[in-house]
């Protein structure tokens, strides 16, 4: 492929990895990276199992879970996980993904106060973290850029086969679930994708099923009546 015509999957796969720094706060290593081809070049962000701390609850390589928190949310016709690519890097085997150049002083609390006609965009996130059995979406993990696209990042507590959500987005519960979720359910709900369940145990895809299933039956969004559903930190 000529170099003006390439494309962020093909840089991410083929590109040259430098890290450039630790990631602070994150409770496994986490790398910024320059990922570089010919005079194309992309800031990342790198997971390697190497970085991983051993969890009770999670098995190993939640870099997976990251690359199936992309492949999923393609999968149901929503573009808010960056770009998402397994590659063996400076530390070996993990996630790579494309840095979001986001506005940092924005987090979901700010934006779901100030930005009302972003609200349907949370309730697509909510969806998502639902199904996906997301068990840490923090405030902080909710991003929007200079064009205004929300993104969300960090997914390697997703999928297990326990129900664990553990989420900010707590403000559309009771809430009718809209057309175009309901629909976006139903594109995975009867077979994940083979891209998605190959990342994932049997007890997962199975779990991933009732809850999409459960969904679809309610048509509500769940409501929190334990009050303990929240992630720590909350940003």
């Amino acid at each position: 492929m000529p170099e003006d015509e390439l494309t962020p999957d093909s840089l991410l796969r083929h590109g040259d990895i430098e890290i450039e720094m630790r990631m602070p706060y994150s409770s496994n290593a986490t790398f910024m990276v320059r990922v570089t081809r010919g005079e194309h070049s992309h800031r990342a962000i790198y997971k390697p199992l190497r970085g991983e701390r051993p969890l009770w609850d999670f098995p190993p390589g939640l870099y997976r879970r990251e690359i199936a928190a992309y492949r999923l949310a393609l999968a149901m016709g929503y573009d808010f996980v960056p770009l998402t690519i397994l590659r063996d890097g400076p530390l070996g085997e993990g996630s790579l993904q494309m840095l979001v150049d986001a506005n940092f002083e924005h987090h979901y609390f700010t934006l779901f106060e100030s930005r009302p006609d972003l609200h349907d965009r949370f309730r697509d996130i909510a969806i998502f973290d639902i199904v996906s059995n997301n068990s840490d979406r923090k405030s902080g993990h909710v991003l929007i850029d200079s064009n205004d696209h929300i993104t969300a990042i960090d997914h390697g507590l997703c999928f297990s086969a326990d129900f664990k959500l553990r989420t900010v987005i707590w403000e559309f519960g009771g809430e009718e679930i809209p057309a175009a979720a309901l629909q976006a359910i139903e594109r995975v709900s009867t077979s994940l994708p083979l891209d998605v369940s190959s990342l994932l145990e049997a007890d997962e895809i199975t779990a991933f099923g009732e809850r999409a299933a459960w969904l679809l039956e309610h048509q509500r969004f769940p409501v929190d009546e334990s009050g303990r559903r929240y992630p720590w930190p909350l940003v």
